[in-house]
């Protein structure tokens, strides 16, 4: 396989991006004394980044790798909002599916960065399941777009903040399962049963262990049982388990594979795993095998967590980490 055509390839695609749209919002300072009032650092106010995050930051991702991409959730009405509009247009995502709700404000995290410190983070967000008007609005623009445009897969991207509650996850799956369209998940602990039948279903193991009614560690054995009962509960036709350093546990109808990754120097776990979702998905669209489904996965989330901050995939990047190959990422059974 020649895995250039393979990355070329994605251009043709077209997916949807479902769920909880943020603005990462980044403060940059100096700490130079600790403050008199509390035993706190004072930070001196540098300058102030605003980022899109949650599920925009992985539209970004299939963007950069080549996708055509719709954007789909909520945001507020308010300045925030207006951000992240802003951000949506710069970065080239259109914003004709993003509904805008007069009672929850924009989901923003607000990170405070001093010396290449992560010194604290504050979010201001709601995470109460949307009122029914705003579901019908999301709904309806959805059906929309999938009667008028061709799809290749479906992600929908859970961070607990509303969007995707049970109802809204079992109306989209049906909506996709109508259209023939595949739908790629990354849940959370909430919801993490109610996404049913999907061909991609990716966790991290931080997840599993909130969700699953048994202890499990990083051992084989406990791996194996995990991802079982997880294909078995779901019916999900490819789980994919993200194991940070040791790399991704995935199962399907021929059984177990890990796939360890190589070591990286880490500067931000910030968005490996929207960028692991993203490439995986639109690899699953392709058809690709389980060896070509991890590959990419593992050098993408690999890419990520060496650059500071949320950041999408850089896909000249990737082509080169690519001259080396599969062999390099062969599964351990």
């Amino acid at each position: 396989m020649n895995l250039t055509s393979l990355l070329d390839s994605f251009d043709k695609l077209h997916v949807l991006v479902i769920g909880d749209l943020m603005l990462d919002r980044y403060v940059f300072g100096q700490v130079s004394r600790i403050s008199p009032e509390a035993p706190v650092p004072v930070v001196e106010w540098g300058r102030e980044e605003n980022r899109l995050g949650g599920a925009a930051n992985v539209a970004l991702n299939t963007l950069a790798l080549g996708a055509t991409t719709y954007l789909c959730g909520m945001v507020g009405k308010d300045t925030e909002s207006t951000v992240f509009f802003d951000l949506l247009k710069k970065n080239g995502l259109t914003d004709h599916l993003v509904c805008t709700a007069s009672d929850r404000p924009t989901t923003v995290k607000t990170r405070i960065m001093a010396g290449g410190q992560h010194l604290l983070r504050m979010d201001k967000e709601s995470v109460e399941d949307l009122t029914e008007k705003d579901e019908l609005d999301l709904l309806r623009k959805i059906a929309t777009l999938l009667d008028s445009k061709r799809l290749d897969v479906i992600i929908l991207q859970d961070y607990n903040k509303g969007v995707l509650s049970e109802s809204v996850i079992i109306k989209l799956i049906q909506l996709a399962d109508r259209k023939g369209v595949p739908v790629a998940v990354d849940p959370k602990a909430k919801n993490f049963w109610a996404f049913k039948r999907a061909a991609l279903f990716k966790p991290n193991l931080k997840e599993v262990k909130d969700a699953l009614p048994f202890k499990v560690e990083m051992e084989t054995s406990a791996l194996k049982k995990a991802t079982r009962y997880i294909s078995e509960k779901t019916e999900s036709q490819l789980v994919l388990l993200t194991l940070s350093e040791s790399g991704l546990a995935m199962r399907n109808e021929d059984g177990f594979f890990h796939f360890p990754t190589k070591k990286r120097k880490v500067a931000d776990v910030c968005g490996a795993g929207d960028g692991v979702i993203a490439v995986a998905s639109l690899a699953l669209a392709l058809n690709l095998g389980l060896a070509e489904i991890a590959l990419l996965s593992n050098l993408v989330g690999g890419q990520i967590v060496e650059k500071q901050g949320v950041v999408p995939v850089d896909k000249e990047q990737l082509r080169a980490s690519l001259a080396y190959g599969l062999a390099a990422f062969s599964p351990q059974s």
